[in-house]
């Protein structure tokens, strides 16, 4: 499963590094680049407008069609918000929300995301 991400402050890249996938860091230049293989998404939290660029890689060709879940980081003092870019993906995709983790996790939420990726297939 590859892991598909993007990142501005360094706290997800940080994630996704502990997790020893095949990783696609989203970035202006290449977010329209299409995908033949499952993938998840790991999305920091921020406003739409920072985050469209998943959007983008996911309606790019047929990648939604191997889009298979999400992962969200963030800060807990957001409350409400915790998580928010993740969970709407998830609601706007149909895909499950695999995980969330703040800041960029611990070594728990890298077991979890993990097992959760492995049942993925």
């Amino acid at each position: 499963m590859k892991v598909v991400f993007m990142s501005l402050t360094g706290q997800t890249r940080k994630f996704v590094n502990k997790l020893n996938l095949e990783t696609i860091e989203l970035t202006a230049d290449n977010a329209f680049q299409p995908i033949e293989e499952p993938f998840i998404i790991v999305a920091p939290t921020y406003d739409k407008e920072v985050t469209d660029i998943l959007v983008d890689f996911i309606e790019t060709d047929q990648n939604r069609s191997y889009f298979k879940g999400v992962a969200g980081g963030g800060n807990l003092n957001f409350g409400k918000l915790f998580g928010f870019t993740a969970k709407d993906l998830a609601r706007d995709y149909g895909v499950p929300l695999l995980h969330l983790f703040e800041f960029q996790g611990n070594e728990k939420d890298i077991q979890i995301l993990k097992e959760k990726v492995t049942e993925l297939g």
